[in-house]
């Protein structure tokens, strides 16, 4: 046998497939985990593609504006320590250290970061730091998820030839819809080609006809970049319009989203 039981989970756990259908997709691929995650989506055997790293570490977010803006993840074993009045003190410190003095100020506390450790007897490390100076002519805004007592899901986004406020709408929409891009031109051409000859075989194993596959392959291929670029999202306020379309005469130059456990 060229893979283990903890290769069966760990497929079960990135695809939602059964166990037998991992075991198979295990064999099949000669124990590549990758391999197997791709088999899976050619049988259509996959259900829940995305519950993989939803699992990892507990933490805190925190969004801090003041012309410029700044996110800031700090990381924790538990929920219990995540959302302790001490923990959610220091990583809203650390976001206001980042507006004021940039990305690298954070290493300035990192004193803090370790007595808290020794305090709550728990590891805690920096996560992701992103900080947003707005160009001549744009506005950055954001938004901040709050969950069980502290942030667990931050936006930031640079806008030019827009408010403030429709800033702050793109990034409630980057929030819930989590793209990874903003257009489809910035998607690799390497990903792209790598979908659509999944999608060609998807269809093909569906009995589709050899005629009709390019069509069918460009339709599930423009839905594969709905889900992943803002610009062609469904705005989550209004379905019927596009963030394309909320934007108008606006463009987004920039956007970063810190997710806790990502």
């Amino acid at each position: 046998m060229s893979y283990s039981i903890q290769d069966v989970q760990s497929l079960r756990r990135q695809t939602g497939a059964g166990v037998l259908d991992c075991k198979r997709a295990l064999e099949d691929a000669d124990g590549d985990l990758q391999a197997a995650v791709q088999l899976l989506r050619e049988r259509g055997q996959v259900e829940a593609a995305k519950r993989a790293g939803r699992e990892s570490a507990q933490g805190a977010v925190a969004l801090v504006i003041d012309n410029v803006g700044a996110l800031v993840e700090l990381r924790c074993e538990t929920d219990f320590v995540a959302k302790s009045e001490d923990f959610v003190n220091l990583v809203q410190d650390l976001a206001s250290v980042v507006v004021a003095k940039g990305e690298e100020a954070v290493s300035e506390r990192q004193e803090d970061i370790q007595a808290l450790t020794a305090t709550l007897e728990e590891n805690i490390s920096l996560g992701r730091v992103v900080r947003f100076v707005p160009s001549d002519g744009a506005v950055v805004d954001g938004y901040l998820h709050v969950q069980n007592d502290r942030g667990v899901n931050g936006v930031l986004v640079e806008l030019a030839g827009g408010e403030r406020a429709l800033a702050h709408d793109v990034a409630v929409h980057i929030a819930f819809a989590r793209p990874q891009y903003l257009s489809r031109e910035d998607v690799p051409p390497d990903e792209v080609a790598a979908e659509r000859a999944l999608l060609e075989t998807i269809s093909r194993n569906e009995g589709k006809p050899e005629a009709a596959l390019p069509k069918i392959v460009e339709g599930r291929l423009t839905g594969w970049f709905k889900e992943r670029c803002l610009l062609e999202q469904p705005y989550v306020r209004d379905e019927k319009r596009t963030i394309k379309d909320l934007l108008g005469q606006a463009r987004v130059l920039r956007f970063a989203q810190v997710v806790v456990g990502d």
